[in-house]
């Protein structure tokens, strides 16, 4: 099996597992950001954004969400939590399962994702705006079979 996350939905690679049911696996990071991170993948190969139906978005994020309230119930202490999800090489992503990660913060704990991130602004936001809505319109039209 090529997916290391293919591999552990099988069985066949270790995870600390966290959750589980028909449809979706929820594990600890080997690499986490802090104590109590989660990945929570669908158990159906699909590789990002791109090509993961939006009811499988909406499950993941649901377990995240219930991930994300255990973390503040235990004994983790988390007074918040990070949900992301990295689409694509450009946007960090190293394992090329769709995954959400589920990272419990606590006040003070100096974690930052945008750490230098300088303050940036779109030079022509309307153009933007316009190429983005006929992108959406042009997704929404249904394509002929």
């Amino acid at each position: 099996m090529s997916c290391v996350f293919c591999a552990i939905v099988a069985g066949d690679a270790p995870a600390v597992r966290i959750y589980e049911d028909d449809e979706y696996l929820a594990f600890l990071d080997i690499r986490p950001f802090t104590r109590g991170h989660t990945l929570v993948v669908p158990r159906r190969h699909t590789v990002d954004l791109t090509d993961t139906p939006a009811a499988t978005l909406a499950g993941m994020l649901a377990v995240g969400q219930r991930i994300a309230r255990a973390a503040r119930a235990s004994g983790l202490h988390a007074d918040g939590n990070n949900l992301a999800i990295n689409d694509g090489r450009a946007a960090f992503q190293s394992v090329f399962h769709i995954h959400l990660h589920v990272v419990p913060r606590r006040s003070g704990d100096k974690l930052s994702f945008a750490k230098g991130m300088v303050l940036r602004r779109d030079p022509d936001r309307g153009r933007t705006g316009e190429l983005l809505r006929a992108a959406l319109a042009d997704c929404d039209t249904p394509r002929p079979d």
